[in-house]
């Protein structure tokens, strides 16, 4: 199976696990649903891994010392994905908090692959974003068509205001004053996933983020995006770049291409 294929359907077969979890589960224990989640989506997905991809390493939220560079156990030897020529850049949940709580469908299954010599800056070559409670999955080889422009963007006198995906729970301090700026309409959603998601799929028409996140918070999402067309960089308009020494990867900015230099001199005044 091609990576950007085996991407959709691993992506594909921890979401639906998750998605039984939280049938056989229910959200009495949020606290226990979010562990087991965890849990279940990174075995599955290590397991599978291993056994399709034997020769790759894997860089995974849930590995212990994830957040620091690391060693990653192939098969009986040892590769540090520092080397690799191949790294799986792994979210096995993306937006825990929305898992354990019922009726939300804002969280996501990250699966990526870096190659090192992959013709594109942020080094991505498959990546793949699954969508459970909507029955989606959004992938690299068979990219979504760029989006439509939104058909619900609100009006405010003559002018109407683009939607932009914002944290429900952390939103950057500067992004009230930056969306009045901009003329956005702010739309509260979960996980890092589900945000770009939106835009890849015209629900939104851009995301900002800023103040923490790692490489797996980005980077299957990411590798949909720009497979989409869509424009993805750091917040100073500096590239993305993936499988680095320090996973941290702490703002980013995804959006349509026509929106890109307006949103990016505004954040330049309210972040540079």
């Amino acid at each position: 199976m091609i990576d950007g294929a085996f991407a959709r359907w691993l992506a594909a077969r921890a979401g639906q696990a998750l998605s039984d979890l939280r049938a056989e589960m229910g959200f009495a224990d949020a606290g226990a649903l979010k562990s087991a989640g965890d849990k279940v989506s990174h075995d599955l997905i290590r397991t599978e891994l291993a056994r399709w991809r034997p020769g790759d390493a894997v860089l995974s939220e849930e590995d212990e010392g994830s957040r620091l560079a690391w060693a990653a156990e192939v098969g009986s030897g040892t590769l540090s994905r520092l080397t690799a020529d191949r790294v799986w850049i792994i979210d096995p949940l993306d937006g825990t908090r929305e898992f354990s709580e019922e009726g939300r469908a804002d969280w996501a299954v990250h699966v990526a692959l870096w190659a090192r010599n992959a013709p594109a800056s942020h080094g991505l070559v498959a990546g793949a974003v699954a969508l459970p409670v909507r029955h989606r999955v959004l992938g690299t080889d068979v990219p979504p068509a760029y989006p439509p422009m939104p058909v619900e963007t609100a009006t405010v006198g003559d002018a109407k205001r683009f939607r932009l995906a914002a944290s429900r729970s952390r939103p950057p301090v500067f992004l009230t004053d930056f969306a009045e700026e901009v003329g956005a309409q702010l739309v509260p959603m979960g996980s890092a996933g589900a945000k770009i998601a939106a835009v890849v799929t015209g629900e939104v028409d851009a995301y900002v983020h800023a103040g923490g996140q790692y490489e797996w918070d980005s980077a299957a999402p990411v590798a949909v995006a720009t497979a989409t067309g869509l424009h993805a960089s750091r917040i100073d308009g500096s590239a993305l770049k993936y499988n680095q020494a320090d996973p941290r990867l702490p703002d980013l900015l995804v959006c349509r291409k026509d929106l890109a230099s307006r949103l990016l001199a505004a954040l330049h005044r309210h972040c540079g």
